[in-house]
């Protein structure tokens, strides 16, 4: 029987046609089914998701929201229930990712959004979270209320499994009717978790759609883009492009495209009593679904002075990075991947006083650069280029150049260094500083690329403060 990866409400599946993607890795034979819809599907099922989200979601306290997202989180952190189980045993095949990064990536993910974890989302853009639920009081005077939108789209990208799952909880955190349309590379997580949700409270199986098309068919997608009042998009750059360029000018139009992150480590980080520890948490960040994420480092930056000098750190990051390929071995690569890596190291290799180590089937591969300007990517799936530096501050000036294109920085450093490079860093573009170990795992309430998980997606309406003034000469106890 073949998983189904969608979830329709308003539409008859016997009317509708279907097609199977197939995975073949950990030497299975996988068929996800997906739909194809047309135009008229996709109009048809956002009013659907328009009508019920009115009736119910949007009338929910927010309280209650938070609830059964929690319940939800609750049976995927237990390994017992029949969702956790299906996901450690079809993500692995699905994706390629080794099966125990898998189980230990998914629970300290799933931990953010728990629910101190989500009421913290919410402070974080609300100071006064009920705003979502009744008219509030403001600091400017008057009153305001938040709305969310009646019929979010998500259009999703990649293959790590979970991330739909920010997008997907922040549009409920705000009370908005979902349509996601999940990426081929990994169709599942977001549908089971909309399955999950619908069993958990019924009502919302009615305000959450998941869907799917081919990259680049265009009918859908404009559909969808018409009927939305918010959209969010993930990927390239150009393909974010193509897509907001179907976007009505009435439809709000939030983008998250690639970026670039790196690491800085300080010389306080290359005593003899650190400099395995330091190495050992750089090369997680690395190994982590193999540099998939835009969180991940393409460049390390080491600064001389320490015990350690930086080569004998990227000789230390390339004995970690061995290790853990032995401990979670990097997914099987198609053909332009394995061509990818090896292109990069043969450039690598011509550049001058490069030093490139690595294991000899190209699981990983370490390159190491004496005081070179050192930015540009990686080839990803654990390739990482290591360059000495005499000073970390000189790095920020570095990085401006790729102002558009910077995300996560993770530093080893002490704290009055930290505090001083992330200002630099944060004025040439960065958006997020990361311990080393942690540049993976964004915190809960993390500000995506530097913008508001939630408020970004809501209206406020206001009841100016003269208007309470005006509506007090008409009342009943009016002098």
């Amino acid at each position: 029987m073949a998983e189904r990866a969608y979830h329709l409400p308003g539409l008859d599946p016997a009317a509708l046609q279907f097609e199977a993607l197939r995975f073949d890795g950990a030497g299975r034979d996988i068929a996800i089914e997906v739909p194809v819809l047309s135009a008229a599907d996709m109009q048809a099922m956002a009013a659907h998701v328009r009508a019920h989200t009115r009736r119910y979601l949007a009338q929910y306290p927010i309280a209650r929201v938070v609830d059964i997202v929690d319940q939800a989180i609750a049976r995927l952190l237990d390994r017992d229930d029949p969702y956790r189980r299906r996901m450690e045993d079809l993500l692995p095949a699905i994706t390629g990712y080794d099966r125990e990064m898998l189980r230990l990536g998914l629970t300290e993910y799933l931990k953010s959004f728990r629910k101190p974890e989500l009421q913290r989302f919410l402070a974080e853009d609300f100071p006064n979270p009920t705003i979502l639920d009744d008219f509030q009081p403001l600091t400017k005077g008057g009153y305001g209320r938040a709305y969310g939108p009646e019929v979010l789209a998500h259009i999703w990208a990649g293959n790590v499994p979970g991330l739909p799952l920010w997008s997907l909880v922040s549009g409920l955190l705000v009370k908005a009717g979902t349509i996601g349309k999940v990426p081929s590379a990994e169709p599942m997580f977001a549908s089971w978790f909309a399955q999950l949700l619908a069993e958990i409270e019924p009502e919302l199986a009615d305000c959450i759609a998941i869907t799917w098309w081919k990259g680049g068919e265009e009918e859908a997608e404009r559909a969808l883009l018409a009927e939305a009042d918010v959209a969010l998009a993930f990927g390239g750059n150009e393909a974010l492009s193509a897509i907001q360029s179907r976007a009505p000018i009435t439809t709000r139009f939030l983008a998250y495209g690639h970026k670039v992150s790196f690491s800085l480590i300080g010389r306080e980080a290359l005593d003899a009593a650190k400099a395995s520890d330091t190495a050992r948490r750089a090369a997680y960040d690395v190994a982590r679904y193999d540099q998939q994420g835009c969180y991940s480092p393409h460049t390390i930056f080491v600064e001389a002075g320490g015990s350690a000098a930086p080569l004998q750190f990227a000789q230390y990051l390339a004995f970690e990075l061995s290790a853990l390929e032995r401990k979670f071995p990097r997914h099987p690569l198609a053909m332009s991947e394995a061509a990818s890596i090896a292109a990069w190291r043969s450039a690598e290799e011509m550049t001058a006083g490069a030093e490139v180590v690595g294991d000899p089937n190209g699981a990983w591969s370490v390159s190491f650069l004496e005081r070179a300007d050192g930015f540009g990517p990686s080839a990803l799936n654990r390739s990482i280029r290591v360059v000495a530096v005499d000073d970390l501050a000189s790095v920020p000036a570095r990085a401006a150049p790729y102002k558009r294109l910077l995300q996560t920085v993770g530093i080893a450093a002490p704290p009055r260094r930290l505090f001083a490079l992330s200002a630099a860093l944060g004025a040439v573009g960065v958006t997020r500083i990361a311990a080393l170990g942690d540049m993976t795992a964004p915190e809960a309430g993390w500000h995506h690329d530097g913008r508001y998980n939630l408020s970004d997606l809501v209206r406020i309406v206001e009841i100016d403060g003269r208007a309470l003034a005006a509506a007090d000469r008409l009342a009943p106890y009016a002098e």
